[in-house]
């Protein structure tokens, strides 16, 4: 069965929203010379690297600013290094990586979040939702990575976007599964959904999770978990690919949440 027939929706193009424009002025960050003459580093490049350093090694702002400063010095006159935390911060910000906590009941029995934000008890449990002989100290959180911008992004890119559609304009052959599009879970769902299904840019999303242990195997018993998701959109051959898998949710432990993992999503 060929699905290249299906109509596909005219592509309009519209004017650059504010978060889009700053996107792409950092993306000619990552074009610009440190400096006049330097061909291995871009200002953006180089930013990016000292960030990871000081998450890696647990950095404070003063130990970070400190080596800046140094740095600062030693490279050519002119050179384009942000100068301080502040400055850096300011300029990765519209690479939307930042994050939302969420306070969540020990027991993981619920959230606090829209309606229940105020709630100082779990409704299930009846657990306070702050330490002993606290008020102000809340017991658990989780850690929400916003997943819209992410996707947003998928579609600033004229390569990448004319990908998101692939799942729809491929040639499928009868008998033959090359991708999840051509399974029956699939043609159930559109058939459930017509209306989603039609427009071939709606994104069709995977949900995973894992464990894992942030202070190593020979650390205390450590129970983390991250939910990640993956664009079922793209071909098998950028689906699954490290760049196209966006983690969307940390669930701290020490304990597993079990099967009430399902109340963060």
């Amino acid at each position: 069965m060929n699905q290249g027939n299906v109509s596909q929706c005219p592509i309009v193009e519209e004017e650059l929203n504010a978060d889009a424009t700053r996107f792409f002025d950092l993306l000619k960050d990552s074009n610009e010379p440190l400096w006049d003459g330097c061909t291995n580093n871009s200002k953006l490049l180089a930013v990016a690297h000292v960030f990871t350093i000081k998450s890696d090694h647990g950095l404070s702002e003063a130990g970070y600013e400190k080596i800046i400063e140094l740095v600062r010095s030693i490279f050519p006159e002119g050179n384009r290094l942000k100068e301080n935390f502040c400055a850096a911060k300011s300029m990765m910000k519209p690479l939307g990586l930042g994050y939302q906590k969420i306070d969540m009941c020990p027991n993981f029995c619920m959230l606090y979040y829209f309606e229940y934000v105020e709630l100082t008890e779990c409704m299930t449990c009846k657990h306070s939702c702050y330490k002993p002989g606290t008020s102000r100290v809340k017991t658990l959180m989780a850690y929400n990575f916003p997943i819209i911008p992410k996707l947003q992004r998928l579609f600033m890119s004229s390569r990448i976007a004319e990908h998101m559609t692939w799942h729809q304009s491929h040639d499928a052959v009868d008998g033959v599964m090359v991708h999840s599009s051509d399974g029956e879970a699939w043609k159930h769902f559109n058939s459930l959904y017509p209306h989603f299904s039609v427009e071939s840019r709606n994104v069709r999303l995977g949900l995973c999770t894992d464990r894992f242990n942030p202070f190593g195997s020979f650390a205390a018993p450590y129970s983390c978990w991250s939910v990640i998701l993956t664009v079922y959109n793209l071909p098998p051959g950028m689906c699954m690919r490290l760049e196209f898998m966006f983690l969307s949710t940390v669930i701290p432990g020490p304990s597993s949440p079990g099967w009430n993992i399902d109340v963060h999503f």
